[in-house]
């Protein structure tokens, strides 16, 4: 049985999460605790809320750096809408407050001619994913696989490298196809270079 924690950073949608992998069969654990979250097969770090409040959470923490060593060290690891942004160097929406720096990006704000926050489903490859972001980011950064969707210009829907998935969706609320999503992850093992 795999064995799969997320991250409680108190901004989260973790019921929904959970109840994914449990769907899955995984056993879940939820926490904040800096050694599991280390020790861990896999990783979920999920997100609700502004890029301040979730890396405040993080360095209230001490989960900063944690998360950029699994990353480094190709332990799984999945962000999830937030958790995705907070991987990049910075955004808009908070300014003056640094995040993972693992993709060398700013977050930005979807342009003024569209609806904002984008919710409902969009277009991701060959399905549809539920999404909930007024924020994202713009270029699949250099060094990553990646898919895109629209909303009013083209955006990052969702970033592959090693065993790291990051989506702007949510795919746990992504029916079938987010399943399929999550399933895929979880083949991923730590020092397998791609899943």
């Amino acid at each position: 049985m795999k064995e799969v924690q997320i991250i409680d950073t108190g901004i989260a949608n973790i019921a929904s999460v959970k109840a994914a992998f449990d769907r899955l069969g995984c056993n879940t654990a939820i926490t904040n605790n800096a050694d599991v979250i280390r020790q861990s097969e896999y990783v979920v770090l999920p997100g609700v809320g502004s890029f301040g409040a979730g890396m405040r959470a993080l360095n209230r923490f001490g989960l900063g750096q944690v998360i950029v060593d699994r990353i480094t060290s190709n332990a799984p690891l999945l962000g999830i809408c937030l958790g995705m942004q907070l991987l990049c160097s910075s955004s808009e929406e908070t300014r003056g407050v640094n995040g993972l720096g693992i993709i060398d990006a700013e977050i930005t704000r979807f342009p003024n001619s569209v609806r904002t926050p984008q919710h409902g489903w969009n277009r991701v490859s060959d399905g549809y994913a539920y999404f909930s972001n007024t924020y994202r980011l713009s270029t699949i950064p250099d060094g990553w696989d990646g898919e895109l969707s629209f909303h009013g210009e083209s955006f990052v829907a969702m970033l592959r490298r090693g065993t790291t998935l990051a989506c702007q969706f949510h795919p746990e609320l992504s029916g079938d196809w987010g399943k399929n999503i999550l399933s895929e992850w979880l083949q991923c093992r730590e020092g397998v270079s791609t899943c």
